[in-house]
């Protein structure tokens, strides 16, 4: 027979079936709709990080430090300006910011640059020429919350340390600024210029210096970057340089992760949707079952028929994944949306054919392959099927026994680790997802099984008749048991992962914001203010939770070995990271341990042994490659400090209080040169207002900041992230549903026999109704519960080795989840089965 007759005979056959088919294979939609979704969103992000890299970095090379370049820096650095090379400074730091007609102060994230700031990119301003005005004197431009926080307006007076300046303008757009990075210290620009005569960058004071360079045509970035690069890495601070290339690659990268880590929502959703696909084909296959023996009796190979409703299969599941992708690009324009706070670029939203084609690809091979395992059962048909009536569960043989359904067997894993590979683009990665995915099909599958098992040995007489007959029923020949669990568990379990990451790390967050017993802090308080400081806030009858003094530092040598000797000798560097080599460390003295620090290996100080001694963070412990006993010096504003390492300490960083790598016994450092943070408690915020207005009155360069404003903006950066959760669970829903309507139909033909069987014999609607309550509301629930424990499974891993967490399972939450799905599972349970009451007897007597 020739393909153009076949495909013909497939056309023309699919017309009573293409409505059905086509519910079965939008299973796959919504997965291929996640896909496109995602792949196009991260190439019009990364189309967007190319077009606007420049503009990003605000040069062609990007240098920063924590501290001020060395002589020897400066002097290049000018050297290279006098050869045509664009030069332009940024200096960043936190201080406070007052109003002068208000009194209203307010941390604020001062950033001084010199003329010429931005080489590339806009910053918009309004007024428009706001911009051009910084460098005419004692103005600034300003981030429009600092208005609403300080109710002040354009054109009011601006305090910083000793200097005022007029406020010009508001910012609008600054390239590659998030926008949650202004909601702690909102911005203000001033001219360098102006900077020393505020008084604020003193001892101690943190400030990241930066310096964007415009390269001429004849010296690529790449070339600037060989030729000193050396020159600056090797300085005292450490400068760090970053290409424009670089700078993409980065930023490209944390792209892609995120793409990756939402596709693998996606990845579910496709398996979920193959679920669907292989249990509505199943059901598609029993409606065709006389239709295929009457094709065979009238000639047609086992391979005819069979290539007939594969062709059918793939047309409809070329139309779902084309629903799916019209879907994906719709979603596609809301994406950049809702992330806008968390991108650091505008992103033009063009359609992306290959995203599009890839996932029209992925998803039709999916449907199919899912598809045929089922359909193999066809090749198995008889002719004799128009002449003797067998059973269901004889005409279905399973292929699993077939070499045919071992090799589609293998293709579906194959395809699952395949895509799963593609999302996280590493072989360990993708391989440790595709087993966790295939590992809950398994245990879902098994549960199912076990499930079935126990129904035999529970359908007892002492059960009412209906009950009875409900749990009988998950037992049957070609029972929906097992499609059943795994939709509706995989989709719980889903939904119930997400919901217990989210509620740990939430609760989390709130029991560190409730430890905190401070609500202001103030920092970069110098050994002269401190005790000033102190009579400010206690003349306020606010009490002083913590003074912590705060030393700057250097690692100047481990074991005799200077930190030099370390970096060239890679015997002397085997085991040990650069960065705590070459960093600045800000450490503390004190006799007592903080509420937050736990000691692991060792002691905590000896009162009484007044030697320098060390306690040291784990990590950092162990990125320096020391243990308990080995001896670190210290350069402490050029002075050494030999210390031995006395205990190793765990640190919950997230607490609202500072917390150091390195702290040292009372007594060697005493003399050291420091600063001092101060946490205290206010009565509430009008009183943390007018403290911090009393302090910068006094002391202008000390800054402090409003702790329960840093923990509203965390709440509401938190919020958001919630709400994207919660989206992510309602769609994993949706996933489900067209899954288990396709499960459900796959027993549509059995149950419609059985249904009218129980009327010959006597049985009522009422009775038939119970029954199919009975048999859903059990495989609802137990597909619910199996989701459940596989969730809090999922998420205790998640929670304990992702985020370094503490578990604590959410249970009521997750039950009412499991209650909805099991509520679900019934409503489409006897929704698909209203064509049960509305048979007569009389059918099931023409059909013997």
């Amino acid at each position: 027979m020739r393909l153009q007759r076949l495909t013909g005979i497939a056309w023309r056959e699919s017309r009573t079936a293409r409505r059905r088919l086509l519910l079965y294979m939008s299973s796959i939609a919504l997965g291929v709709a996640a896909l496109v979704a995602i792949d196009s969103f991260t190439v019009n992000v990364t189309t967007s990080v190319h077009e606007q890299s420049r503009a990003l970095l605000g040069g062609d090379v990007l240098l920063s430090a924590r501290a001020r370049y060395s002589e020897r820096v400066t002097t290049l650095l000018d050297s290279i300006s006098r050869t045509g090379v664009g030069v332009a400074r940024q200096t960043t730091f936190l201080s406070m910011g007052a109003i002068a007609r208000t009194g209203n102060t307010r941390l604020v994230q001062v950033r001084a640059v010199s003329n010429g700031y931005p080489f590339y990119g806009d910053i918009v301003t309004e007024p428009a020429d706001a911009w051009r005005t910084i460098h005419d004197g004692q103005h600034a431009v300003i981030d429009p919350s600092i208005l609403v926080s300080l109710d002040a307006e354009v054109g009011d007076s601006l305090r910083l340390g000793n200097s005022t300046f007029l406020i010009s303008g508001i910012l609008r757009t600054v390239p590659g600024d998030l926008g949650v990075q202004a909601a702690v210290g909102p911005r203000v620009y001033m001219s360098e210029s102006q900077l020393e005569a505020t008084g604020l960058l003193v001892f101690g004071s943190r400030a990241e210096y930066e310096t964007i360079i415009r390269t001429p045509a004849t010296l690529s970035p790449a070339r600037f970057a060989a030729r000193f690069n050396p020159t600056f890495s090797s300085d005292t601070p450490r400068i760090r340089l970053r290409t424009v290339a670089e700078n993409e690659n980065n930023l490209t990268r944390t792209i892609d992760q995120l793409g990756n880590f939402l596709g693998i929502v996606g990845l579910v959703a496709l398996l979920l949707g193959g679920i669907g696909v292989a249990s509505g084909v199943h059901a598609f296959v029993m409606r065709k079952i006389d239709t295929v023996a009457v094709l065979r009796c009238l000639g047609a190979t086992s391979r005819q028929v069979l290539f007939i409703y594969v062709l059918q299969a793939a047309a409809m599941g070329l139309v779902g994944a084309l629903m799916g992708a019209t879907v994906g690009v719709a979603l596609q324009f809301s994406l950049p949306w809702i992330l806008r706070e968390f991108l650091p670029i505008n992103v033009t939203v063009t359609l992306a054919p290959g995203a599009i084609a890839l996932g029209l690809g992925i998803g039709v091979w999916v449907a199919l392959v899912f598809a045929l395992y089922p359909l193999l059962s066809l090749r198995r048909i008889s002719p004799l099927q128009t002449l003797r009536r067998e059973s269901d569960a004889q005409v279905m043989r399973s292929a699993s026994r077939d070499s045919a359904g071992l090799v589609v067997g293998f293709a579906i894993i194959a395809s699952v680790l395949a895509i799963a590979m593609s999302r996280t683009r590493t072989l360990e990665r993708g391989v440790g997802y595709a087993a966790g995915v295939i590992g809950a099909v398994i245990v879902l599958w098994f549960t199912a099984d076990l499930l079935a098992r126990v129904a035999r040995r529970l359908a007892r007489p002492q059960l009412a008749f209906v009950v009875r007959q409900g749990i009988a029923n998950l037992h049957r020949p070609g029972n929906q048991t097992r499609s059943v669990i795994l939709s509706l568990g995989l989709g719980v379990f889903l939904m119930s992962t997400i919901y217990q990451v989210q509620r740990n790390l939430m609760g989390q967050l709130d029991l560190q914001m409730g430890e905190s017993r401070a609500n202001v802090v103030f920092f970069d308080v110098q050994d002269d203010q401190q005790r000033g400081l102190d009579s400010i806030i206690r003349a306020a009858n606010f009490p002083i939770i913590q003074q912590t003094p705060l030393i700057p530092m250097r690692v100047a040598g481990i074991n005799g070995h200077t930190t030099a000797q370390i970096l060239a000798d890679p015997l002397l560097r085997r085991r040990r990271s650069s960065w705590p080599l070459r960093r600045e460390f800000r450490s503390t003295y004190r006799d007592e341990q903080a509420p937050g620090e736990k000691v692991i290996t060792g002691a905590w100080f000896d009162p009484n042994d007044r030697t320098p001694q060390v306690s040291l963070e784990l990590d950092v412990a162990d990125d320096l490659g020391v243990a308990i006993g080995d001896t670190i010096t210290w350069d402490v504003q050029g002075v050494k400090v030999p210390t031995r390492v006395t205990s190793l300490r765990e640190v919950t960083w997230a607490r609202f209080e500072p917390n150091f790598y390195a702290v040292f016994n009372s007594g060697p450092m005493d003399r050291a040169p420091k600063q001092w943070i101060v946490l205290a408690n206010a009565s509430n915020s009008t009183e943390i207002a007018r403290l911090q207005r009393s302090v910068v009155r006094k002391y202008p360069n000390v800054s402090s900041l409003d702790l329960t404003l840093v923990q509203a903006t965390i709440s509401g950066v938190v919020d958001k992230v919630t709400s994207a959760i919660r989206f992510m669970a309602i769609i994993s829903l949706a996933f489900g549903i067209p899954v288990l309507f396709s499960a459900v139909a796959a027993t549509r033909r059995a149950r419609l026999r059985e249904g009218v069987l129980l009327k010959t014999l006597g049985a009522t609607r009422k009775q038939v109704g119970r029954i199919m309550l009975a048999e859903y509301a059990l495989l609802g629930a137990l597909g619910s519960t199996a989701g459940v424990v596989l969730s809090i499974g999922g998420a205790w891993l998640l929670v304990k080795y992702v985020f370094e967490g503490t578990f604590r399972p959410a249970i009521l939450p997750v039950v009412v989840v499991a209650g909805a799905m099991t509520l679900l599972a019934v409503a489409i349970g006897l929704l698909t089965g209203r064509e049960v009451f509305r048979e007569t007897p009389m059918a099931a007597l023409r059909e013997a």
